[in-house]
C-alpha cells in the first residue's frame, strides 16, 4: 500500500467510520423514530453501519472486518458480553454460542467442502484432465474456441473458486494469445471470456460463489429450504442463456481475424496412483450426492463434509493442504451470518417489519431497488461483502411482504416469494463486473494487458443490464423460484 493510500484510509476514512458509528451509538434511542427500539437493537444498527462502511472503504481486509463484527457483537449484545453493557434492561440479548456458531454454520461447512474438492482437483490434475477433455470438443475455429472457454470456465466456476478457475484458464490461454496477430481484437474477447464466464458460472450452484451460500443460509433460517438440485435446476438455464449472450457479445465487439486457433493444453504430468482414483471417485460421488439430495435425503451441508472425512482418513488431504483453504472467504461469510444472527436475536428484525410498511409497498419496486443497490455495491466492494450486508436486511423485508396480512402478499407470492427475491439478489451480486476491481477474475483479465477498462466496462454494463432484467423476469415470471 502506498503512503498516500495509507494516509487517506487511516487519516480520513477510518475517522469517518468511527465518528458515524459512535454517533449512532451515542444518540438517544428516540433519534431513530422507531417505536419499541431497544438499546441492544440500536447497537446492532450501529454495527451494521460500521460493517458497511468498513467493507465499502476496505480500510482493513474484508475478512478482518467480519472478525471485528463478531467480536464486537459478542462484547456488546451477547448474553456473555461486557457486564455493564449487556444487562437485560437494555433489551433482548443474543446467545453468545449462536454468534460464535457463525464460524461453523452449516453453509460455511458447505463452502469448506467445495474448497477441499477444488484443492484436490488441482493437486491431482483433475482440473487439467477435465479442461483438456472439454475444450477439445470445440475444435479450432476461433468462435467455437471462445464458446469452449466460456462453457468450460462457467462449469468449473460452479464447483471451484472463481479466482482459481480464472487463474487456471489464463495459464491455458496465455500461449494462444501470443500466437494471434497483434491487431486481432479476438485476443480481447478471449481475455474477457475468463472473468465473464467465471462470474456468471458461479450463479449455477449454491457453492459457486459466497452470495449463493448466504442466500441459502438466510432462506433456511426463514423456513425455506433450497436443495442443491433445486438451485441448479432453476439457475443453470439462466447461466446457459447468459453465457450464450456473452458469446455473441464478445464476437460482436471483438471479432477474430485469425481463421484457426489451436489450444495446446499440456497433458496432466502427475502420476496416476490409487490416490488419484480415490479423489476422482470422491469428487464425482460428492457432486452426485448434491444433485440427488431429494432422493437420498442427505442434506447438502452434510454431503460437503464427506470429501473432507474420506480424503483425510485416506491420508490424501493433509495438514499442508489445510493451509490452502481460503479461510478469509469463510470468515468473511461468517461475519455476515453473525450480523443476521444479531438482527434476529435482538428482535431488531421484528421491530423493523412492524416499523417500516414493507407489506404495503410495491413488490416490483422493492425488488428492483434492492437489486440495483446490490449490483451497484458489488461493482465496488466484494460480492461476498455485499451479500453479507444486504441479504440479512432483505430477508426481513421479505418476511414483511410474506405476512398473509400484508396488502401486497398476493403479488409477492405470485412473483416467487422469498426464494425469488433472495436468489435474485445473490445473482445481482455476481453479474456486477464493470471494473478490474469488481472481482478477482476481472483483475486477472486486466493483468494480461490486453483489456482496457473501457472494454471491460462496455461488456460488463451490457451483461449487467441484460442479466438484471432477465434475472428478474426469469425468477419471478418465467421460472419462479418457488
Amino acid at each position: 500500500m502506498s503512503d498516500k493510500k495509507f494516509n487517506v484510509k487511516y487519516c480520513v476514512l477510518l475517522p469517518i467510520v468511527l465518528v458515524a458509528t459512535i454517533f449512532l451509538l451515542a444518540v438517544p434511542v428516540s433519534f431513530f423514530g422507531i417505536d419499541a427500539l431497544t438499546v441492544t437493537q440500536q447497537r446492532v444498527i450501529a454495527l451494521f453501519v460500521f460493517a458497511a462502511l468498513m467493507w465499502i472503504f476496505e480500510i482493513i481486509p474484508n475478512w478482518t472486518t467480519s472478525l471485528l463484527v463478531i467480536v464486537i457483537a459478542l462484547l456488546t449484545v451477547s448474553d456473555k458480553g461486557l457486564g455493564f453493557l449487556c444487562k437485560p434492561e437494555f433489551g433482548q440479548l443474543v446467545g453468545f454460542k449462536s454468534i460464535m456458531a457463525s464460524f461453523a454454520d452449516p453453509v460455511v461447512m458447505l463452502f469448506l467442502g467445495g474448497f477441499v474438492l477444488a484443492i484436490m482437483a488441482e493437486k491431482y490434475g483433475l482440473d487439467v484432465t477435465m479442461g483438456r477433455a472439454l475444450l477439445g470438443l470445440f475444435g479450432t475455429k476461433p468462435k467455437w474456441v471462445l464458446l469452449g472457454f466460456l462453457v468450460v470456465i462457467s462449469v468449473f466456476s460452479m464447483f471451484m473458486s472463481n479466482t482459481a478457475t480464472a487463474a487456471m484458464m489464463l495459464a491455458f490461454l496465455a500461449p494462444v494469445l501470443g500466437t494471434l496477430p497483434a491487431d486481432d481484437k479476438g485476443k480481447i474477447g478471449l481475455a474477457l471470456s475468463i472473468p465473464v464466464a467465471a462470474n456468471i458460472g458461479g450463479i449455477g450452484t449454491p457453492i459457486g460463489t459466497p452470495p449463493n451460500a448466504t442466500a441459502v443460509k438466510f432462506l433456511a433460517e426463514s423456513g425455506v429450504e433450497v436443495p442443491f438440485m433445486q438451485w441448479m435446476v432453476h439457475m443453470i438455464p439462466y447461466v446457459a442463456i447468459m453465457i450464450l449472450l456473452a458469446w455473441v457479445l464478445l464476437q460482436f465487439f471483438f471479432p477474430f481475424k485469425a481463421k484457426k486457433l489451436v489450444l495446446e493444453i499440456p497433458e496432466n504430468k502427475k502420476p496416476h496412483t490409487w490416490k488419484t482414483t480415490v479423489v476422482w471417485i470422491t469428487f464425482i460421488g460428492t457432486i452426485l450426492l448434491w444433485m440427488t439430495e431429494s432422493l437420498t435425503k442427505i442434506n447438502s451441508n452434510i454431503v460437503a463434509l464427506i470429501p473432507l472425512g474420506v480424503l483425510t482418513a485416506c491420508g490424501i488431504f493433509t495438514k499442508d493442504d489445510i493451509k490452502e483453504i481460503n479461510w478469509s472467504v469463510l470468515w468473511l461469510v461468517a461475519g455476515g451470518f453473525a450480523l443476521g444472527t444479531c438482527l434476529q436475536g435482538t428482535g431488531l428484525a421484528k421491530v423493523l417489519i412492524q416499523a417500516i410498511p414493507f407489506g404495503s409497498m410495491s413488490v416490483v419496486l422493492v425488488l428492483v431497488i434492492a437489486g440495483l443497490v446490490c449490483y451497484f455495491l458489488s461493482n465496488f466492494i466484494s460480492n461476498s461483502a455485499t451479500a453479507a450486508l444486504l441479504i440479512p436486511i432483505l430477508i426481513v423485508v421479505a418476511e414483511g411482504m410474506a405476512d398473509p396480512a400484508a396488502a401486497n402478499n398476493a403479488e409477492f407470492i405470485a412473483l416467487g416469494g422469498k426464494q425469488a427475491m433472495i436468489v435474485f439478489i445473490a445473482a445481482c451480486a455476481s453479474i456486477a463486473m464493470l471494473f478490474p476491481i469488481s472481482t478477482p477474475p476481472n483483475a486477472i483479465a486486466a493483468s494480461t494487458g490486453l483489456v482496457e477498462t473501457k472494454d471491460m466496462a462496455k461488456v460488463g454494463l451490457i451483461i449487467g443490464i441484460v442479466g438484471f432484467t432477465f434475472g428478474f423476469l426469469w425468477l419471478t415470471k418465467i421460472f419462479p423460484f418457488a
